[in-house]
This record gives structure tokens, C-alpha cells and sequence, in this order.
């Protein structure tokens, strides 16, 4: 019997393992993983998330305003996809206003500190956008 705690020994067997794969774990950021990940054209999204699905339903825009609303009253820790979700509604026709009342609304249900964090990943995303 050893005394190592399983946690730290499937921990240890995982970086090894990292490592033998020539991964630099001490380097390693998921952030910019969404770039990897292109923006749908507005018509695709129409098809696949909003008119083409259900007709009489939500059109993309509105579903992809409902998704950020729902990243942020979670806290707006997926930061990942929070910038992807807004860079897919500046392609559905959202504007820099509408996509701030989504947020701001949320901040009454999620709270300041959640709000202030989908905000900023918002215009890190709206300010890339104007730059490019």
C-alpha cells in the first residue's frame, strides 16, 4: 500500500504523459482557441440555428443573443465561448448596443462581477473587430 494520494499520482501520470508528447504544459493557454473555430456566415446561421430550423420560431440573432444572456448569467467564465458567440452575432447583424443590453441585462440576474467580465470580453472581441 503506499501512501500517495490517487488524485496526485493520476495528475503526475498525466503531465508525464504530456510530456512524452512534447507538450510545454507550463506554456500552454486555451485562450485563442476559439480563432481556430471560423465565424459562420450569417446565411448559415439562419439555417442551421434560426428560420431554417423552425420557420415560425427565433430567427439566429435572437438564439445567439439568448446564448450570451445564458454565458453570462453563469458567471461569463466560458470565455471562450462568450467571444465566439459575439463575434457570431456581429456576423448575424447585431449591433455593438444591442449585444452591451444583453450583457447589462444580465448584470441584475448574474451580478456586477459577471456582467463586467462578459462586457469585457465583449468589446476585447468588438474592438479586435473595428481594428481588422
Amino acid at each position: 500500500m503506499t501512501d500517495q494520494n490517487p488524485f496526485e499520482a493520476m495528475m503526475k501520470m498525466s503531465r508525464d504523459w504530456a510530456k512524452s508528447m512534447n507538450v510545454d504544459m507550463e506554456a500552454f493557454t486555451p485562450k485563442g482557441f476559439e480563432n481556430l473555430w471560423p465565424t459562420m456566415p450569417a446565411e448559415a446561421m439562419e439555417m442551421f440555428f434560426g428560420k431554417g430550423i423552425n420557420p415560425e420560431g427565433l430567427d439566429a440573432k435572437t438564439r445567439l443573443m439568448l446564448t450570451l444572456a445564458g454565458l453570462t448569467v453563469l458567471g461569463a467564465q466560458a470565455e471562450a465561448q462568450i467571444r465566439l458567440t459575439v463575434r457570431h452575432l456581429v456576423e448575424a447583424g447585431a449591433t455593438k448596443q444591442e449585444i452591451a443590453e444583453v450583457i447589462a441585462q444580465m448584470g441584475m440576474f448574474a451580478g456586477v462581477p459577471a456582467m463586467t467580465k462578459a462586457m469585457e470580453l465583449a468589446t476585447e472581441v468588438l474592438e479586435k473587430d473595428e481594428s481588422a
